[in-house]
């Protein structure tokens, strides 16, 4: 069974429910004052405490998502790098012995509400797993693949593509099952209020259980590297997709929403576009990021902070949308963003940073997902059509 599956937690709560029985019923047999029955009881209490306290630190995890795999628990250094092909093959798995690799990680069994359907009528959702040669990370995501990239007649076609991120410390499941991302862009390409777009489902903190925030730690973890080099350049090499930053796109929400407008901001070569869903606009120091990130390196520290950024730098040439409610904890932060990106956005065209606000709602997904469809429909109108194609076999 998966480590996610809750058929691994019913089971153990099965196996304390008997344990707990099984106690109740030989305790009285087992009252003697002599070895095998002090053993037995001390047995039984232990099988009680070890099930129960499974049960709970199983269900902390599927909440949190700090291990979304019985590989990612016992063997958090990842796999082994493997360096990609310069092929592009032509179906809708990626070519063994790439970057890119099918993987059966993550619990995408236990969601039953994706379309159901052919491939070329609905889409399809994979797990696989991204090895970065740069970073030296790795980690599993989900892809949705829009149901044109297996019509014949698309080909030849790259496609847009566009990277979601989850909050912290939730896996990259929560995009698939909670926000349910590849359900409303299929709903909305169905429509015709998006295009055909591959969509990536990833969690920002790629070394857990550390909250990375989408940066370079010092001394630590390259999780910004991952996510603007070795992410783009494996999915590149595994599929059909574009390889100009204008075709690439970033949005999160939470923890997630923040990494979008960073990377965005700070990468404009690798995504064009960056949609932040209840950000925020610094690098916190706390203890979900065990301290400082940049290691005391102030420079570094500021470089990362949206607001200075846009004060002190050049404009990148990048589109920004930010998405909040009127009632959300950091509001009036999300009120000086944006009025510092109109000053920066009225001196230079080539930066721009919309906003959607709901008058209220909260950190949920109940909130988020009444806000991703109009963030999915305005990232689809910013990110420009592919102009490369697969070269004729």
């Amino acid at each position: 069974m998966e480590l996610t599956s809750g058929a691994l937690v019913n089971s153990l709560i099965a196996l304390a429910v008997v344990a707990l029985v099984a106690t109740l019923w030989l305790w009285p047999r087992l009252a003697r004052q002599r070895p095998l029955p002090m053993l037995g009881r001390v047995a039984l209490l232990t099988v009680v405490q070890v099930s129960v306290l499974a049960v709970l630190l199983l269900s902390v995890n599927n909440t949190y998502g700090f291990f979304t795999s019985w590989n990612d628990l016992l063997n958090p250094g990842g796999a082994p790098l493997t360096l990609a092909s310069a092929e592009h093959p032509k179906g809708a798995a990626p070519k063994s012995g790439t970057l890119v690799q099918p993987s059966t990680e993550g619990g995408l069994e236990t969601v039953k509400d994706l379309p159901q359907g052919k491939p070329e009528e609905v889409g399809r959702v994979d797990s696989i797993r991204v090895t970065g040669p740069e970073s030296g990370l790795s980690d599993q995501v989900f892809i949705y693949l829009p149901p044109e990239y297996f019509v014949p007649r698309y080909a030849r076609e790259r496609f847009p593509v566009l990277v979601t991120l989850a909050g912290y410390p939730g896996p990259s499941l929560h995009l698939v099952e909670g926000l349910k991302v590849p359900q409303t862009a299929w709903d909305l390409q169905r429509t015709g209020r998006m295009a055909p777009t591959v969509i990536v489902m990833a969690r920002p903190s790629v070394a857990p259980p550390r909250d990375t925030e989408c940066v370079d730690v010092a001394g630590g973890p390259r999780t910004e590297t991952w996510f603007a080099k070795d992410l783009p350049n494996a999915l590149r090499s595994g599929y059909r997709v574009s390889r100009s930053a204008s075709s690439w796109g970033v949005l999160g929400y939470s923890t997630g929403g923040s990494c979008a407008l960073r990377l965005a901001m700070r990468n404009p070569g690798s995504y064009a576009s960056g949609a932040g869903m209840h950000a925020d606009y610094q690098v916190p120091n706390d203890h979900w990021t065990d301290g400082d990130l940049f290691g005391g390196d102030e420079h570094a520290a500021q470089q990362s902070d949206l607001d200075w950024r846009l004060r002190n730098l050049p404009a990148p040439k990048v589109s920004l949308l930010v998405v909040s409610t009127r009632t959300e904890e950091n509001y009036q932060a999300t009120q000086q963003f944006l009025a510092i990106a109109k000053e920066v956005g009225d001196a230079h065209p080539e930066f721009r940073a919309d906003s959607l606000f709901l008058d209220d709602g909260g950190h949920s997904f109940e909130t988020w997902r009444r806000e991703l469809p109009a963030a999915l429909e305005w990232m689809s109108d910013h990110l420009k059509p592919p102009q490369d194609r697969e070269p004729r076999p």
